[in-house]
């Protein structure tokens, strides 16, 4: 885990861009030896104006002046204990946002800001924070269902990192199984913190029975919009064998 960043610390990054019905993106970039590793942040406009920032990166200020005209921040969502490199920023930035993760992230997470929740506290019926299953409830995701379909957003469960950016991210990207050649579940992460493969596997395969199932948003590549079900029913039988 790299350092965690005091100062609003902007990186390369793309526009924010509209995937859905009050969900946003922003596909950035961590500086690595000899590349630049994508990362992706999630915004999600939540009832009454507030927003839901998942992963938080921080952006150049034209950026956040988009940002905050969609409402005002009163969540940073750290999905994961890897993911809270820019935490202390943001929350300097937003002192009375709340911060949440998975319960199994707490103790790394409170060493960047306190940890307001670790259960869905958002307050919004079409959106539903939950801990991942057989993870060692270290890992998030959140299930949107808006009338324009529905939305799972998932951390290092998945990855989708068709790009990798310079010879560092190449080699990373595919030593440890980040998706480059299809989405997957990176082998690392399998590794570290998948704790029970049946129930992570269940979950997966739950996911992939939401009716209006219409993307899968990750924290590292491209946003999946072709096929998404079929995406979670072929790493769910991967975790499972």
């Amino acid at each position: 885990m790299s350092r965690l960043n005091d100062e609003w610390k902007v990186e390369k990054h793309g526009p924010l861009e509209m995937l859905g019905e009050g969900l946003h993106t922003v596909a950035g970039e961590i500086v690595m030896p000899l590349g630049h590793f994508p990362r992706r942040m999630t915004v999600l406009t939540l009832r009454g104006r507030r927003l839901a920032v998942w992963s938080a990166i921080p952006l150049s200020e034209p950026q956040m002046a988009q940002l905050e005209a969609l409402g005002s921040v009163d969540f940073l969502i750290v999905p994961g204990a890897s993911h809270r490199l820019d935490l202390k920023a943001w929350k300097r930035r937003y002192p009375t946002a709340k911060v949440v993760c998975p319960p199994g992230a707490r103790e790394a997470v409170a060493e960047a800001a306190p940890v307001d929740a670790t259960t869905d506290v958002l307050d919004d019926p079409t959106v539903a924070f939950q801990t991942v299953p057989g993870v060692g409830d270290k890992e998030a995701a959140l299930v949107v269902r808006r009338a324009d379909g529905t939305s799972l957003v998932v951390n290092d469960i998945i990855a989708n990192v068709h790009h990798p950016d310079g010879l560092g991210a190449k080699v990373m990207a595919r030593l440890m199984g980040f998706g480059v050649n299809e989405p997957q579940m990176p082998w690392v992460g399998e590794k570290m913190f998948v704790k029970d493969h049946a129930a992570l596997a269940a979950a997966l395969r739950a996911w992939a029975a939401e009716p209006a199932l219409a993307r899968i948003v990750v924290s590292h590549g491209d946003v999946i919009t072709e096929r998404p079900r079929e995406v979670l029913e072929k790493i769910a039988a991967d975790i499972a064998q």
